[in-house]
């Protein structure tokens, strides 16, 4: 079955930040855990590159907009590369495959009678690139995302008849319950929606750096309209010599942030009704990570440097920590107090202890193999039903609910640990078959957990499951009791070594 994910598409006129990351790492989770399951995923993640913000952005640094784009979105790519994203495709709205299936389907949409010619007046973000409605400023006519003060534009282009799709889009909402998540961002979109819709403008007149309107070659496509459509065009290029369309379209989940929102969950299916194409299966819309109560923001200048983070701590403790500390599709603070706290008491601790505890004992008892004998019945028990709940979470893409459900048990192994005392049994020679099922529940708890962890914590799952001499990662192998006894066990060392205090995570506004 063919699974089709992406992220949005991050715009070039800044360098990548944490909320990159965090989107980017919650995607991947989820197609990582696909895979488990056996399915046939497809995973876009990639750059918007057009529009008023990235030619502005130029501007200020008296380059074209194309030298930005290609030096920004190099940037981008190497953030999706070192947080381990394992996209299938990384698109670029300046690729010429791109401009040309957008070409296409805009013409299309025209000859269906959804695009007109017009005037537009109102409130424009340079930033968010979107004219903003009285009710959606702030106090001193700001934009409420980038808190800067709008002035009204009057523009002659193309308009899109949103309008004519209220009814279309209500049905979709009424249909689907699902469709978009979580429910409070589903409620948000249909009250939107049933607010009223407008026509919006489909062209720019004003810039010349993006798609030109094929009828019209002296405006360009609006910025949203093009990068929405990545989605879809994607699929005809990423292989050379292949069109996955079919094979994966319509997309089965797009995830996103709520400051988008109204463009994915509202313009976006109405775009593709007009171009007679299927809309996704479900989007997923979550929060915003906070800092200074502020949604962390590179024009703001409050964010957590992802970089050195990584360069500290190591990849998996930063993914780690953003589906953890934060409920997905919720609002949270972060901080690099939380960071370290989550760091030392959860992963240096629970998990990596708890693993070179279980590996030196097994080392030491019984000469590096893992005893064939049956877990208790009481220890097998906590596990029950676990993969089908991480299965049942994700396809709802509770992500950080996912990670509790796992990391209970890591909690629980660590109990079961001290509640057993292997050290003592190992001191009493009657105690031996008792020991054994002791360390063969412990490794065998270890690896149900490492394999479900897996998408979270790449790196460390498969080094814990190597030195358990277990590492098959499939989810038909995170069933607690299928990994039989006898295993070799080899050298771990520290997955999550103690890192000094003196050099806490930055809070960086670079």
């Amino acid at each position: 079955m063919s699974f089709y994910l992406t992220t949005p598409i991050y715009y070039v006129n800044g360098e990548p930040h944490l909320g990159h990351v965090y989107t980017t790492v919650a995607a991947d989770v989820v197609a990582r855990h696909m895979r488990q399951r056996g399915e046939d995923v497809f995973f876009l993640t990639g750059t918007d590159e057009h529009g008023e913000p990235v030619a502005q952005a130029a501007e200020r640094e008296g380059v074209p907009p194309r030298e930005l784009a290609d030096r920004n979105a190099e940037r981008f790519k190497r953030v999706a590369e070192r947080v381990n994203a394992t996209n299938d495709f990384f698109i670029r709205t300046s690729d010429e495959e791109h401009k040309a299936v957008v070409t296409e389907v805009v013409a299309r949409m025209k000859e269906n009678g959804h695009v007109y010619e017009g005037t537009y007046e109102g409130w424009y973000c340079p930033r968010c690139a979107d004219f903003k409605t009285d009710s959606e400023l702030i106090e001193g006519d700001k934009c409420p995302i980038h808190l800067i003060v709008l002035e009204r534009e009057k523009e002659d282009n193309w308009f899109f008849r949103l309008s004519h799709f209220q009814e279309r889009l209500e049905q979709l909402y009424a249909d689907n319950p699902a469709w978009v998540l979580p429910p409070n961002r589903y409620n948000e979109a249909l009250s939107f929606i049933k607010g009223g819709l407008r026509d919006f403008s489909l062209s720019r007149a004003r810039i010349s750096w993006g798609v030109p309107v094929p009828w019209d070659p002296e405006q360009v496509v609006y910025v949203w309209v093009d990068a929405l459509f990545n989605y879809y065009t994607a699929l005809s290029y990423a292989r050379e010599g292949e069109d996955l369309t079919e094979r994966f379209w319509p997309a089965s989940l797009h995830v996103i942030a709520k400051d988008i929102l109204k463009f994915h969950a509202v313009f976006w299916p109405a775009l593709l009704m007009a171009a007679d194409l299927e809309v996704p299966r479900r989007i997923f819309i979550h929060g915003y990570l906070l800092m200074d109560d502020h949604k962390m923001s590179k024009s703001l200048g409050n964010v957590l440097d992802p970089f050195h983070v990584m360069d500290l701590y190591g990849t998996d403790a930063l993914r780690y920590y953003l589906l953890r500390e934060v409920a997905f599709g919720q609002d949270g603070s972060i901080s690099p107090e939380s960071f370290e706290a989550r760091y030392n008491t959860e992963l240096a601790n629970t998990y990596g202890n708890l693993a070179s505890r279980a590996l030196a004992m097994i080392g030491r008892y019984r000469d590096g193999t893992v005893p064939d004998a049956a877990p208790s019945a009481e220890l097998a028990a906590e596990f029950e039903g676990l993969p089908d709940r991480v299965c049942e979470l994700l396809d709802g893409v509770q992500v950080s609910a996912a990670l509790d459900e796992i990391w209970q048990r890591a909690r629980r192994l660590n109990r079961y640990v001290q509640d057993e005392t292997p050290w003592q049994l190992a001191k009493e020679p009657d105690q031996a078959e008792h020991l054994d099922q002791v360390l063969a529940g412990v490794a065998e708890g270890l690896r149900v957990v490492s394999v479900l962890l897996h998408p979270w914590m790449p790196e460390s799952a498969e080094k814990l499951l190597a030195a358990l001499g277990r590492e098959d990662r499939s989810l038909e192998h995170a069933q607690f009791g299928t990994g039989a006894g006898g295993a070799q066990i080899s050298e771990l060392g520290q997955l999550f070594p103690k890192v000094e205090a003196s050099e806490p995570p930055e809070a960086s506004a670079a």
